[in-house]
């Protein structure tokens, strides 16, 4: 299954990485790679918040080139799954539909970090900041034993959110991060309008797409080159 996803998204993560290595790496001041392990979780027709009790185990792995002091450039692939059921409680059309799902997603993203402090600046003693980051990403949905409509299960995403960095040392950071990805489509919990329940009840809001998030904790390794004395006047 991940052969077959790895397939349908080959013009996604390469691109990104191929465009940031490229692109970037002539003006950056150095570059990284690393790793986070978190969590993620859903909102939409089955859930309009964050279920804690719901969220999902998730690993990310990226790239990172680092522009100028502020602003960077991150190539991630994110893995993990979603779930989410209808609380009997909520209201009348969750207590007679009474369905859930639980699938697996893949996503590679291109994103953009922007740090509010100037961290890396030779001349700070600052060893952290936090940041914002937003950027574009694909989606890939797989485990619906069943779909009440027709769609395509790669989808574009748009993350956006906030993040902090640690600097252990100069090869070494740690980080936090917090994340939406928003979708362009309401099959998430393969719920919307087209799909009736008994006493046709409309099975979900067509107007609200679904949402998902990916919080974490990351390590990354920094290929930091030490300046030459001799290279300054």
């Amino acid at each position: 299954m991940l052969h077959f996803m790895l397939g349908k998204l080959k013009i996604g993560f390469p691109i990104f990485l191929a465009v940031q290595f490229f692109s970037f790496s002539g003006f950056s001041q150095s570059t990284e790679i690393g790793f986070g392990i978190g969590t993620l979780s859903y909102t939409g027709d089955l859930a309009r918040t964050i279920n804690l009790s719901q969220m999902q185990p998730a690993i990310q792995g990226y790239h990172r080139t680092n522009i100028n002091t502020t602003l960077s450039f991150k190539a991630a692939v994110t893995v993990g799954k979603l779930k989410g059921k209808d609380n009997s409680s909520f209201d009348v059309f969750s207590s007679n539909r009474n369905t859930s799902f639980n699938i697996f997603v893949f996503e590679a993203s291109g994103m953009f970090e922007y740090h509010f402090l100037h961290w890396r600046s030779s001349k700070s003693n600052l060893r952290w900041s936090p940041y914002f980051v937003a950027g574009a990403g694909l989606l890939n949905v797989s485990g619906h034993q069943s779909s009440f409509e027709e769609y395509s299960k790669i989808q574009p995403v748009i993350p956006f959110g906030f993040g902090f960095k640690y600097i252990i040392n100069p090869r070494w950071y740690v980080g936090l991060e917090g994340v939406a990805r928003k979708t362009f489509f309401d099959y998430l919990d393969n719920v919307s309008q087209s799909a009736t329940s008994t006493k046709n009840y409309q099975n979900g809001d067509f107007s609200n797409n679904d949402m998902y998030y990916f919080v974490g904790f990351s390590l990354n390794y920094s290929f930091y080159e030490i300046p030459c004395p001799f290279s300054y006047k």
